[in-house]
């Protein structure tokens, strides 16, 4: 049986260095793990053991790196199903992958964004399904960062991702930092795209902290720790949208697990912020 997670959750990076400090932690430090199935899948041994052990008592969502949603080289069915078995092993909550392409006669080992045109809508849309299938459930797609765009776009980037998610009918991971880097990097406004977006289709959140390499230059680094826009940026997503389960981003500078439980605290205040509101006011729902 699949879990699933309250709205209001708020969840934490599954990294090998965090393993032991988050079996240690107390009841409730945080709500959920996220790992990426593609660095696990085969792990046995004492690291095996630690995840297994992890996601027998806390909720797990997984984030694909390598499928290559946009890419041009057939999907690999042999690792789909290898997914498969691993999501369904852990009771996997969400599985997501970044709506980018990461290979190119051969794995990049980067993201690599996509054109925003109909013709790679209709591409990306038809392999999401094809995922979808394979794996038996329906998954989410994330908007990334990215630093130079493809020329002849059909269409701006909050456009592509909604034609993308009407074509293929699978969900929204929200990076909210990756809107905030975007919107620096390519002169828009990060409230006007978050608006943008469907609440109906959010099926999460990730926040993670950026560096900044000039004024007009951020670079999403997941490094470091929040920042003060970003948080903002979160705030208002919950406020548009509604709050839905919230992972914190951390994949190297990594702080003890009493700092990034701290951070976790703030995303906590933001949604208890945002159901009260919504409480008083009304709230974006889903459809």
């Amino acid at each position: 049986m699949i879990r699933t997670l309250p709205d209001a959750s708020a969840g934490l990076g599954l990294r090998r260095a965090l393993l032991e400090p988050l079996r240690a932690a107390p009841a409730g430090a945080f709500d959920f793990l996220e790992c990426a199935p593609d660095n696990w899948i085969g792990v046995g041994g004492r690291l095996g053991e630690a995840l297994q052990d992890l996601s027998a008592r806390h909720p797990l969502t997984c984030h694909g790196l390598s499928l290559s949603l946009g890419g041009l080289e057939p999907l690999d069915e042999v690792f789909l199903e290898k997914t498969r078995r691993f999501l369904d092993r852990h009771r996997a909550v969400l599985y997501s992958e970044h709506l980018s392409s990461c290979t190119g006669e051969g794995h990049l080992y980067d993201l690599m964004p996509l054109p925003f045109t109909a013709e790679s809508v209709r591409h990306v849309a038809a392999r999401i399904v094809r995922v979808q299938d394979a794996l038996g459930r329906r998954i989410a797609v994330e908007n990334v960062s990215y630093y130079a765009a493809h020329p002849g776009h059909d269409m701006d980037e909050a456009e592509f991702v909604l034609a993308v998610l009407a074509e293929a009918g699978c969900d929204l991971l929200l990076d909210v930092n990756n809107i905030y880097v975007n919107a620096v990097n390519h002169g828009y406004d990060a409230r006007a795209f978050l608006a943008r977006m469907p609440s109906a289709r959010i099926a999460s959140y990730h926040v993670a902290g950026h560096y900044d390499e000039a004024e007009d230059l951020k670079i999403d680094t997941h490094g470091a720790a929040v920042k003060d826009d970003v948080w903002a940026l979160l705030g208002e997503a919950y406020r548009l949208h509604g709050v839905r389960p919230t992972l914190l981003e951390r994949d190297f500078n990594l702080p003890p697990l009493g700092e990034l439980l701290e951070e976790l605290a703030r995303i906590r205040d933001l949604q208890a912020g945002a159901a009260s509101t919504s409480g008083a006011h009304g709230a974006a729902g889903r459809g």
